[in-house]
C-alpha cells in the first residue's frame, strides 16, 4: 500500500475534509509498533504493521515493529514518542515490563491502541484505565455507521459526520464515557449485535497519568489497512499520541470544567442575557431586573417593574438588542399589573446599569386571561437578521383534561379549550411570533411568516400549534429556530383520548404549524373528545387539521402539523433513549455554540463548535446535540453529567465563550435559597475554589454582630491550600482573613459581604451574602391549613396567616399575600394570589391523570415597610397539602420496593416485589380530619400486614391491617383500615410485615385517606378578597362519596351552579345500572343524597351525575 501526501491531499479535499499529513517535520520522531499476542492472533497484523510503516515513510516519522516484550525497559522505550499496541491480546508484559511502561507514560510518552488492544492485560488495572475500556464481545463482521462527534481532532477531522465502514465491532465491558473524551460512536441501529444501546463509543482519547492515550475499535480486518480514511484516522491518533499535533482530549471530561457562582441571592430567577461587555442581566419573576458586574463581582438592582404574578405570569423574558453596544436597548416580556389581563413585549433603555422606566415603548400587546392557570411562555430571542422571536404559551388550563388535550367546548369553558389559542390563527397565544423591531418603536413583518394574508391569520405568527414554548434559541449562522415545548401529563395512552403525555424539542427552518392541541410528538393524534357527553369521536387528522371549536376566531382549515424533532414521556423515551425524565418533564432549548479562538481563555473548546445545547428543568440535566452536515441529529450526548445543576431555567454563551446558567433552585415556590447565577468555565488544569458563606444573623437592628464562616468552601482539586479574605462592606477593601470571622455593623444600611477564596495557583472564587442592618425579616406563620393536611380536588380550603414585623409591629393584612400552587412532581404551577390574612381558596376540580404526582402548596409572604436607608424585607412560610388519594409510587422515601406498570384501573404504576421489612414513607402528612384508610391491594403470594408508624420505623403504630391473597398479582381489591391521628405534622412510614425472610407479599396501587381532611364543599365557601378576583368555573362539582368503602350506606355530594335537571345513577363495574337515585330538577347549591342498597354484593360501583353541563363519575366500593 502506497499512501503519499499528494494522494491524501487530493482525497480529503474531495471529501471536504482537513489534510493533516506532513506534520512530522522532526525526523527524530519514532514510534514502536507492538504486536505480541497471548490469545487470539489477528491475521491483519502484518497488514497493519506495513500500513503504519508506510504512514511513517510518507509522513516523516520512524516506525519500528516488534513482538519482543523485552523492549519494555526504561532504556528500550526512551527512543519512542509513542507505543502502538496493534491487535495485541492477552497478558503480554511481565510485571517489571509493566512498571517500565507506566514510567514511560508518566514521563510524557504516548499510547495508541488499535482494536484488540482492548483485549489485552485484563489483570493490569492501570492498563485498563490507559486503554479506556476492556473488550466484552463482538458480532460477525459487518457494515456499520460511525457517528463522528469530534470534528477537530486530527484523528477525525477528515471524516464526515456519518462514516460507513465494514469491520468487527467491539462491545466493551463498560462505557468509557466520562473517563475519556469520546471522538466517535457506533450507531447500533446500523448493524446487528451491539449491546451498549444509544451510546456506543468506538474511538476515544485522553490525557492519562502524564502521557497521552488514543484508541480506535476499528482494525480487525485486513481490508481496514487499505482504507485511506481509516489510515488517516490512525495517522491522526499517532500525531496526537506523539504530541506532534496539539489536540484537546479533555473537552468532555467533567474535571476540566469549573462552575463559578456569580450570584447566590436571586429570588425566583427566570431568564438571563449576557452583554458584549460581560455584564449579566437576569430577571426575577416578581419584576426585578438585576445586573451582575464582572469587574466588581457584585449584583445590582437595575430596575423594578410592576407586574402581575397570578398563575404563571410575571416578568418572564429578556433579550438585548443586536446593537446593544450602541443603543443600550433591551426587551422585556412581562405581565403588567392592573385590571386588564395582558402581556407586554416592551423595549427599554439602560442608563449605565439603571433601567429607565419611562423609556418604555410597547412593541406588542398580547391579550390574555387570568381566570385560570396556565402557560404564559415568555421567551425572547433575536435571530441573525435582527428579527425578534417571541414564545407565547397557550394560556389554557390543563388540569381538567386528565392529562390529555384540553378541548372543552362547553359554554363558559373557553379557558379550558386550547383550540381558542394555539390552534387559532387569529390569536397570538400558543405561538412563536417573529417581528422586526424598528428604531421608532414599531415593528415590521419579516417575509416568510406563516400567514401572508391578514385574512388567514395574524402576520406576526411564525410557528403555531405550541403549548408552552418557555425557552427558545436561534442559530446565529443558519437562522434555524429551536425551542422546547412543555407537554401534557397523561401517564399512558388512551384510545378514547389520545397519546401518552410528551414534551418536545423542535427545530424550525421555515414557518409551520406544530400541531397542538390536535397532535403531539411524531404527529400522534388526539381524539376529538366531547367534554359535555364524555363521548370520544375520531382521531384528528394531523395532515389536515380543522379547528371547528366555537371558541375559534380564525381559520378552520389549518396548515398540516409538523412532527416534533425530539419527543419524550416521563421515564425513559423509547424513541430517544438518551432522554430520561424520571423526576419530571420540562424541555428547554439552549443556544448553539460557535467557537471563537479570540474569546476568553476559559471558553468552551472547539469540540463544541456548532453544537446545540438542550436542557431539562425538572430533571436537572444538560445535553449536547451533535448535528450532521444537513442539520439532522447525529448524536445526543450528556454534558457535565457529574456536575450538579439545580433546575436550570435559562442559559446563554457570553462573549468570553463561557456558558452562563440561571438555576431556579430546588423549592416549590421559587424563592429558593439555592437559586443562583453561575458561569461554566473550561479550565483544563487547576480549577478555582468553590466559596460558600454562612452568616448569622443576616438582618437586625444596629449595632449588628454577624458571625461569618467559610467552612463549607472547598476546592475541586484535592490537596489545595485555601486562603480566605473578607470584605464586609463592599468597598473593595479586605477587612479580615481566616475561615471564621466576626464583624459588627454599627451603621444602618444595606451591605453585601463578600468572601474571596484563593488557592496557591492564584485561582479565586467569590461569594456574597446581603446584610440588612436596621431592619428585620418579618415572621410569617400559616396557622391554617396545617402542613401536610389532606384535601379533595374541587373543594375549598380555608386559610389563616399571621405576620409580625419587629419594626412595623402586627402586619397590615392588606400587605399579606397568600398564593396557592399546584404541585407537580418536583415543581409547582402558581395560581391566584389572595391579599388577606384569612379567607379561602378553591382547589382545581380537575387534576390530570391518576398516575400524576399532584398536590397543592401554599406560600404566605409579607413585605415590611423598610426603614430610611434600609430596603424592605420579605418573610415567607410555605405548606404542602396532600390529595386524599396518594399513589403508592409517589412515596417520599422507600426501602426494598420496586415499581411496575399496573394492570389496575386508571393505569400508572404500583409498588411490588415487597418482602418482609420493606417500607415506604410520605412526608409531610397531617391526619387532621382523616378517619380511616383504604388500600388498593393485590396478591398472589403470602399476604401480610401493613403497619403505619409515626416519624420512624420504630415510631408508635397508628394503623394495622391484614392483606390476604386476591388470586393474582394484578387483581386488585379495596381494603379498609382504621387510623388514629397522632396530632401534628409527621412523616408516616408504611411498613410491610410477615415473617423474616418472607418475600412476595403483595402489591399496592394507591392509598385513600378517608374523611373530610382540611377541605370542604364549595357551597359553604366564603371567598377571600383576591388580588386577582378570579371567577370560579360555572359547572357542577361532584365530590368523592363518603365513607368509601361503605356498608351499606354512602353519601353522594354534589354542587350545582344553577337550577337544572339532574340525573344521578349508580352502575356496577360491568356497566349495568343498579339504581336511579335522582331524576329531577334541583335548585342551585349543595346537595347530599344517601344511597343505601343492602341487597348488593361487595364490589366496585360507579356513581354517574349527568347535568346539562356534562357527566361526572365517582368510584365507590361496597365492602361487606
Amino acid at each position: 500500500m502506497k499512501i503519499t501526501r499528494w494522494i491524501f491531499a487530493l482525497l480529503f479535499v474531495a471529501l471536504g475534509g482537513q489534510v493533516l499529513a506532513g506534520t512530522f517535520d522532526d525526523q527524530r520522531v519514532a514510534v514502536l509498533v507492538f504486536t505480541k499476542t497471548a490469545g487470539f492472533r489477528h491475521d491483519s497484523i502484518p497488514d497493519g504493521t506495513a500500513a503504519i510503516q508506510t504512514l511513517g515513510r510518507e509522513n516523516g516519522f520512524a516506525v519500528e515493529a516488534t513482538e519482543d516484550a523485552g523492549r519494555f525497559t526504561d532504556e528500550g522505550l526512551a527512543a519512542y514518542r509513542a507505543v502502538i499496541f496493534l491487535n495485541t491480546t492477552g497478558d503480554v508484559l511481565a510485571a517489571d515490563q509493566e512498571r517500565a511502561f507506566e514510567r514511560y507514560i508518566r514521563g510524557g510518552g504516548g499510547f495508541v491502541g488499535i482494536h484488540s488492544a482492548a483485549d489485552t492485560e485484563y489483570d493490569w488495572a492501570w492498563y485498563g484505565d490507559l486503554v479506556g475500556a476492556y473488550f466484552d464481545s463482538h458480532p460477525a463482521i459487518q457494515q456499520g455507521e460511525i457517528q463522528v462527534a469530534d470534528r477537530v481532532h486530527p484523528a477525525t477531522s477528515h471524516l464526515s459526520a456519518r462514516w460507513q465502514r465494514r469491520d468487527e465491532w467491539y462491545n466493551y465491558r463498560r462505557n468509557p464515557r466520562g473517563r475519556v473524551h469520546v471522538l466517535a460512536t457506533l450507531d447500533e441501529g446500523s448493524y446487528n449485535g451491539g449491546n451498549h444501546g444509544f451510546d456506543h463509543p468506538i474511538a476515544w482519547c485522553h490525557d492519562y497519568d502524564g502521557g497521552r492515550s488514543w484508541y480506535t475499535g476499528g482494525g480487525h480486518t485486513r481490508e481496514s489497512y487499505g482504507e485511506p480514511l481509516f489510515m488517516q484516522h490512525i495517522l491522526g491518533g499517532i500525531e496526537y499520541a506523539t504530541g506532534v499535533t496539539a489536540a484537546d482530549c479533555g473537552a468532555t471530561l467533567d474535571t476540566n470544567f469549573a462552575k463559578v457562582v456569580l450570584d447566590s441571592e436571586a429570588e425566583n430567577p427566570i431568564d438571563l442575557a449576557v452583554a458584549p461587555d460581560g455584564r449579566v442581566f437576569f430577571i426575577e419573576r416578581k419584576g426585578e431586573l438585576n445586573v451582575y458586574r464582572p469587574d466588581l463581582g457584585l449584583t445590582r438592582l437595575a430596575g423594578q417593574l410592576a407586574v402581575s404574578t397570578d398563575f404563571e405570569d410575571g416578568l418572564l423574558g429578556i433579550a438585548l438588542d443586536p446593537d446593544f453596544v450602541r443603543n443600550n436597548w433591551l426587551y422585556l416580556f412581562y405581565s403588567p399589573h392592573g385590571e386588564e389581563a395582558k402581556q407586554h413585549v416592551s423595549r427599554f433603555e439602560l442608563a449605565g446599569d439603571e433601567l429607565v422606566l419611562d423609556s418604555e415603548v410597547v412593541l406588542l400587546e398580547i391579550p390574555t386571561q387570568r381566570r385560570a392557570c396556565c402557560h404564559s411562555g415568555g421567551a425572547l430571542a433575536f435571530g441573525p437578521d435582527g428579527n425578534l422571536y417571541i414564545g407565547v404559551g397557550d394560556n389554557t388550563n390543563p388540569f381538567d383534561s386528565d392529562g390529555f388535550s384540553p378541548l372543552d367546548e362547553r359554554p363558559d369553558r373557553s379557558d379550558w379549550d386550547a383550540q381558542r389559542t394555539a390552534a387559532n390563527s387569529a390569536d397570538l397565544r400558543g405561538k412563536i411570533l417573529r417581528i422586526k423591531p424598528q428604531d421608532d418603536g414599531s415593528y415590521s413583518i419579516p417575509p416568510g411568516n406563516l400567514f401572508a394574508e391578514v385574512e388567514e391569520g395574524r402576520p406576526e405568527i411564525y410557528v403555531m400549534g405550541v403549548r408552552n414554548p418557555f425557552r427558545l434559541s436561534i442559530d446565529r449562522k443558519s437562522g434555524w429556530l429551536y425551542w422546547g415545548d412543555v407537554g401534557p401529563d397523561a401517564r399512558q395512552a388512551d384510545p378514547q383520548r389520545g397519546p401518552i403525555g410528551l414534551d418536545e424539542w423542535n427545530q424550525a427552518r421555515v414557518a409551520g404549524n406544530f400541531g397542538w392541541p390536535y397532535c403531539i410528538g411524531d404527529n400522534q393524534p388526539y381524539v376529538d373528545y366531547d367534554f359535555a357527553t364524555g363521548r370520544s369521536g375520531m382521531p384528528f387528522d394531523c395532515g389536515a387539521p380543522r379547528n371547528l371549536s366555537p371558541n375559534n376566531t380564525g381559520l378552520q382549515s389549518l396548515p398540516p402539523a409538523q412532527a416534533a424533532w425530539v419527543w419524550y414521556p416521563y421515564g425513559t423515551s423509547s424513541a430517544f433513549s438518551e432522554i430520561t425524565a424520571d423526576s419530571g418533564r420540562t424541555a428547554l432549548a439552549g443556544p448553539v455554540y460557535y467557537y471563537d479562538d479570540k474569546a476568553g481563555d476559559k471558553k468552551l473548546p472547539a469540540y463544541y463548535d456548532g453544537t446545540l445545547f438542550m436542557y431539562e428543568w425538572a430533571s436537572n440535566w444538560i445535553k449536547e446535540v451533535k448535528l450532521d452536515e444537513d442539520g439532522h441529529i447525529l448524536k445526543i450526548n450528556p454534558f457535565l453529567d457529574g456536575m450538579e445543576f439545580i433546575r436550570p431555567i435559562s442559559m446563554e454563551f457570553g462573549p468570553d465563550g463561557s456558558l452562563y446558567v440561571l438555576e431556579w433552585g430546588s423549592g416549590f415556590w421559587g424563592d429558593n435559597d439555592d437559586a443562583r447565577v453561575v458561569r461554566i468555565d473550561y479550565v483544563r488544569g487547576t480549577r478555582a475554589p468553590v466559596p460558600r458563606i454562612e452568616a448569622a444573623p443576616t438582618n437586625g437592628a444596629a449595632p449588628l454582630e454577624v458571625h461569618f464562616s467559610g467552612r463549607d468552601s472547598f476546592d475541586p482539586d484535592p490537596g489545595s491550600v485555601l486562603d480566605f479574605a473578607w470584605d464586609f462592606t463592599g468597598d473593595g477593601e479586605i477587612d479580615a482573613t481566616g475561615l471564621e470571622v466576626v464583624f459588627t455593623y454599627e451603621v444602618s444600611g444595606d451591605y453585601v459581604a463578600q468572601l474571596t477564596v484563593s488557592d496557591a495557583e492564584g485561582n479565586q472564587g467569590v461569594a456574597q451574602v446581603p446584610i440588612s442592618v436596621g431592619n428585620t425579616v418579618p415572621e410569617v406563620e400559616i396557622v391554617r391549613p396545617p402542613d401536610g393536611g389532606f384535601f379533595s380536588w374541587g373543594e375549598v380550603v380555608d386559610f389563616e396567616v399571621r405576620a409580625f414585623d419587629e419594626e412595623d409591629g402586627t402586619a397590615d393584612c392588606a400587605r399579606v399575600v397568600l398564593q396557592a400552587f399546584i404541585g407537580h412532581d418536583e415543581h409547582s404551577h402558581p395560581l391566584e394570589e389572595y391579599g388577606a390574612c384569612s379567607g379561602s381558596f378553591q382547589t382545581e376540580a380537575g387534576h390530570g391523570g391518576d398516575g400524576d404526582d399532584l398536590f397543592y402548596t401554599i406560600e404566605a409572604r409579607y413585605t415590611d415597610l423598610g426603614r430610611e436607608s434600609v430596603a424592605s424585607l420579605t418573610g415567607r412560610a410555605g405548606h404542602i397539602l396532600q390529595p386524599k388519594r396518594k399513589q403508592a409510587e409517589h412515596y417520599t422515601r422507600q426501602s426494598g420496593v420496586l415499581l411496575e406498570t399496573t394492570g389496575d384501573e386508571a393505569g400508572g404504576q404500583n409498588i411490588g416485589f415487597i418482602a418482609h421489612g420493606d417500607w415506604i414513607s410520605f412526608a409531610p402528612m397531617n391526619l387532621e380530619g382523616i378517619e380511616s384508610l383504604n388500600y388498593r391491594v393485590a396478591s398472589a403470594g403470602l399476604g401480610g400486614r401493613i403497619e403505619v408508624r409515626v416519624d420512624s420505623l420504630k415510631g408508635p403504630p397508628i394503623s394495622t391491617v391484614r392483606v390476604g391473597s386476591t388470586g393474582d398479582w394484578q387483581v386488585y381489591t379495596d381494603l379498609a383500615a382504621p387510623i388514629a391521628d397522632p396530632g401534628g405534622t409527621h412523616e408516616l412510614f408504611f411498613v410491610f410485615i410477615r415473617n423474616p425472610g418472607d418475600d412476595g407479599l403483595f402489591n399496592i396501587n394507591w392509598i385513600d385517606f378517608q374523611g373530610p381532611g382540611v377541605s370542604r364543599p364549595l357551597a359553604t365557601a366564603v371567598e377571600a378578597e383576591s388580588s386577582s378576583q378570579g371567577a370560579l368555573p360555572g359547572q357542577a362539582v361532584m365530590y368523592p362519596p363518603y365513607p368509601n368503602p361503605f356498608n351499606p350506606t354512602v353519601q353522594i355530594r354534589f354542587v350545582l351552579p344553577g337550577r337544572m335537571a339532574v340525573r344521578l345513577e349508580v352502575f356496577d363495574i360491568l356497566g349495568q345500572r343498579v339504581d336511579v337515585v335522582v331524576n329531577e330538577t334541583l335548585d342551585a347549591g349543595s346537595h347530599a343524597v344517601r344511597f343505601d342498597r343492602a341487597d348488593l354484593a361487595s364490589g366496585v360501583y360507579l356513581a354517574r351525575l349527568a347535568t346539562l353541563g356534562g357527566v361526572l363519575v365517582r368510584r365507590m366500593v361496597l365492602l361487606r
